[in-house]
């Protein structure tokens, strides 16, 4: 199952990547002059570069090495300046278009077409850079979001919780020491009573953070009540078991499938990734199966990395859900796409009686590029309030 869904997501991700390629290729090559020997070079180049994610990939399940560790930053950028060229050769031609409709411009074009050619690729590719060079800049300046919540406690406890939430770190190539030294850093000085992870805290192949000896940088994290993760899809896609025993090793409790009670407080419950089933795990619980048994009396924190509340009905006893997964779509303008997909695609918001923070990650997955927003640490303060008393508004300060 694994093997057959691995097939199919990279057969459907090749062929829309290569044809995608294909077209910003063309519109490249058509500002070459014909016989000239830029082409060759041009064609050359843009086929190792196109190539050099996956090569690096599966070079990296071989054999962790510079070589590898060169072709997949190559490949990562690569992947964030397509999606700007291909946008801004679409529109040029879109624009083509109108003029030859309109007939505006469209004779100086047809007279001028190689020059007008060039002067597009230009102009596209000093737009693609931009914003490349600005998203690789602002993913690599987090910031800490604060966020209130206040939950009625049946057993008429008062008092607040300092948690700190990060989602999507995707530790591997990429995301690595520096960045993880950060991360760390940041958390500690929150000084938390609990620190949550809301899946993929590894990118892919756990071998890249074994071999940079992340674990030891999260073994330094501090909290009250300790370090708490979910699986992600990513941990499936290199392997949730080898990915979850490594993590545990060094101080983070995984919840599969599990709840906790914390201090007598609350219960924290963990669900597994909803893309489990897809990579041979077993069918995950239903909210309500993982909460059966519980004492009701108390309320639930409930991590679950993918934010899927359509259609799926919430118990009531469930007071928070704090999700990731989705980056609210990284690069733009992918955002409004995952807006579509996604009742809750970043923020806050409240479902029924529950409170939701989705958040849009710390890391990245594949380009090192945030365009549509910064990277997070969610500093969360949850206020465990008298039933009858009535309920604060939120804070949702970004």
């Amino acid at each position: 199952m694994r093997l057959q869904s691995f097939l199919i997501f990279f057969t459907i991700f090749l062929t829309m990547y290569g044809l995608g390629n294909y077209y910003v290729y063309i519109r490249g090559l058509q500002a070459i002059p014909r016989g000239s020997a830029l082409r060759y070079v041009y064609t050359v180049l843009f086929v190792l570069i196109v190539s050099s994610y996956i090569s690096g990939r599966f070079l990296e399940r071989a054999a962790i090495c510079k070589p590898s560790d060169l072709l997949i930053w190559i490949g990562s950028f690569h992947l964030a300046m397509f999606l700007y060229l291909f946008l801004g050769f679409l529109l040029a031609d879109i624009l083509f278009l109108l003029a030859r409709i309109s007939g505006v411009f469209f004779e100086f074009i047809t007279s001028h077409v190689l020059r007008v050619r060039q002067a597009v690729a230009v102009f596209v590719s000093l737009f693609a850079l931009v914003m490349v060079v600005f998203g690789y800049i602002n993913a690599r300046l987090p910031k800490i979001t604060e966020v209130e919540m206040s939950i009625p406690h049946k057993k008429n406890i008062t008092r607040n919780i300092h948690a700190v939430l990060v989602t999507d770190i995707h530790l591997g190539i990429i995301i690595s020491n520096s960045r993880l030294e950060k991360l760390v850093t940041m958390i500690n000085s929150l000084k938390p009573d609990i620190i949550f992870f809301g899946g993929d805290v590894v990118d892919e192949d756990i071998e890249p953070v074994i071999e940079k000896n992340l674990g030891e940088l999260l073994g330094s994290l501090q909290s009250r009540y300790g370090v708490f993760a979910i699986t992600g899809n990513h941990e499936y896609i290199g392997g949730a078991d080898s990915a979850v025993k490594y993590l545990e090793d060094h101080g983070i409790q995984f919840l599969r499938d599990r709840t906790i009670l914390i201090d007598g407080l609350f219960y924290l419950a963990g669900r597994e990734d909803k893309s489990a089933p897809n990579f041979g795990g077993k069918r995950r619980k239903t909210v309500a199966e993982l909460l059966e048994g519980i004492d009701p009396s108390y309320p639930v924190v409930l991590m679950d990395h993918q934010p899927n509340f359509k259609n799926h009905p919430i118990p009531a006893n469930v007071s928070a859900i704090l999700s990731g997964h989705t980056h609210n779509g990284q690069l733009w303008p992918l955002n409004y796409i995952v807006a579509k997909i996604f009742t809750v695609p970043y923020g806050y918001a409240k479902v029924g009686t529950t409170h939701v923070y989705v958040s849009c990650g710390y890391g990245t997955w594949g380009p090192p590029v945030r365009t549509v927003n910064m990277p997070e640490i969610v500093h969360l303060t949850l206020k465990f309030v008298h039933p009858e008393q009535k309920e604060m508004p939120v804070s949702d300060k970004k």
